[in-house]
């Protein structure tokens, strides 16, 4: 089986609880670490699906490899291979499909429930998935929602949580996280944290019964990335 390809844009955003998925179901993948200057392909021939991780800057900044990855996700979406993406990647993969990022109207950092959207897309995709999971959010932008896709997840903070086209999966939550993870963020990335407000958390706030909250969101995680995973079981 070809290994699926997984971006990395900065050393503490890998794919996180995602690799341990992959690798209990021995699913191989590849990490691309465009924060070490890793060359991004210029093909698709050799994957089995693209996953796009998180990072600080903008889709909206003249980065070169962000026009790099732009055209691999436009490939990869005219020839139904796989998409997932995680915050930056989801908004990546919605400025490749004809969306917009722009400023979301608060920064969303922490722990904030999320809901369906009640479409039919979010019906599917969040088969056994009830009620408001509570999982981890780190940005200040937004994405729209291209044309033919549709909206899976919402809440009040920001309104466009998720969204699917065919056998793309774009976020703007952060499921991929460990607890780890959530400390290290919260150590790098304190600066941020410093004006509490009711969408943005401390970071003693963040970590309070960590890993509970990882628990819970990673039962999310293991139906959102199982459902994605279909079509790339399939090739086993």
């Amino acid at each position: 089986m070809r290994p699926l390809t997984i971006f990395r844009h900065i050393g503490c955003e890998g794919p996180g609880y995602l690799a341990d998925v992959l690798e209990r179901q021995d699913i191989p993948y590849r990490i691309i670490r465009v924060d070490q200057n890793q060359p991004v392909p210029d093909s698709i021939e050799d994957t089995a699906g693209l996953v796009f991780m998180g990072g600080p800057m903008s889709v909206n900044d003249p980065l070169p490899w962000i026009e790099q990855e732009l055209a691999l996700i436009r490939m990869a979406q005219d020839r139904g291979l796989p998409l997932l993406g995680h915050c930056l990647g989801g908004q990546l993969i919605s400025r490749a499909l004809g969306g917009t990022i722009s400023s979301n109207p608060v920064k969303e950092i922490g722990w904030h429930p999320v809901h369906s959207a009640g479409t039919p897309a979010a019906a599917d995709w969040l088969r056994n998935i009830h009620g408001e999971p509570c999982l981890f959010h780190w940005h200040g932008e937004t994405f729209s929602i291209p044309q033919g896709a549709e909206l899976i997840l919402e809440n009040d903070n920001c309104a466009h949580q998720a969204f699917t086209l065919g056998n793309t999966l774009a976020l703007q939550c952060h499921v991929e996280m460990t607890a780890p993870m959530v400390n290290e963020w919260a150590a790098l990335y304190e600066d941020e944290l410093q004006d509490v407000t009711a969408t943005v958390q401390s970071a003693a706030q963040m970590t309070t019964a960590l890993n509970a909250r990882i628990s819970a969101a990673q039962q999310v995680a293991d139906r959102l990335y199982q459902r994605w995973l279909e079509p790339v079981l399939d090739q086993l």
